[in-house]
């Protein structure tokens, strides 16, 4: 029986819904090191792109962030 890995995890959300942000791989998954995750991704040859996010947080300041999105075949 095999065990279904993070990684395996954050790739199926990433079919699924396209995107994660290190906020949602948290909530959802437990991961605290979504970038490593991401580069091993990329190293599998998956089409992983990064864009930076700029938002204001509970305390007012700004925080920018990265959402990944992944690119499948054919985009």
């Amino acid at each position: 029986m095999n065990k279904i890995t993070l990684k395996d995890r954050v790739l199926m959300h990433l079919y699924a819904k396209g995107n994660i942000t290190s906020l949602q791989a948290f909530r959802d998954y437990g991961a605290t090191r979504l970038s490593a995750i991401i580069y091993d991704l990329r190293a599998e040859g998956n089409n992983i792109e990064t864009t930076y996010i700029t938002r204001k947080n509970r305390y007012g300041d700004r925080v920018t962030f990265a959402k990944y999105i992944l690119h499948q075949k054919g985009e």
